[in-house]
């Protein structure tokens, strides 16, 4: 099987494995990359744990390393690959960045932005969902299931 360095599946698949750092470092598995024009300019995962900061998700952290690599705030010409479908408030951190294109894997369903209001995106943003949902949410089944002994 071809796979096309440029895909959706490509980068959700480098997403995955900062999800499994996380899991790794016992944080909620998320990760996220961010690609401009091609090229992966940050990767992050969840680090709530690590650094005692409820703010740590793993797309606030990309979101700053995206922003001091390029030197700006905003990332129009940007997409975020996040393997599950942001908060709100990290929803409102892409907004703020006026993120290109958003892609997340698994939704939440609890606590997922899209539960609350899609208005939260930055109207030039595309949105899809979806990608890789499978892989993505088996990763946080198994970390909870972990957990919960």
């Amino acid at each position: 099987m071809e796979i096309n360095i440029l895909s959706d599946e490509y980068f959700m698949r480098i997403a995955l494995a900062e999800a499994q750092k996380a899991f790794d470092a016992d944080e909620i598995p998320v990760g996220a990359v961010i690609v401009c024009k091609g090229q992966i300019i940050a990767k992050a995962h969840n680090m709530t744990e690590k650094l005692n900061d409820v703010t740590a998700h793993a797309e606030m952290m990309a979101f700053t390393s995206a922003s001091n690599f390029l030197n700006s705030k905003y990332l129009p010409d940007c997409t975020l690959y996040v393997t599950l479908e942001p908060c709100i408030m990290c929803a409102g951190a892409a907004f703020w960045s006026q993120i290109g294109t958003l892609v997340y894997g698994a939704a939440d369903d609890k606590r997922g932005y899209l539960n609350i209001s899609s208005a939260i995106t930055h109207p030039k943003t595309v949105v899809k969902g979806g990608v890789m949902a499978a892989e993505c949410g088996e990763i946080l089944i198994d970390f909870f299931r972990k957990r919960r002994g």
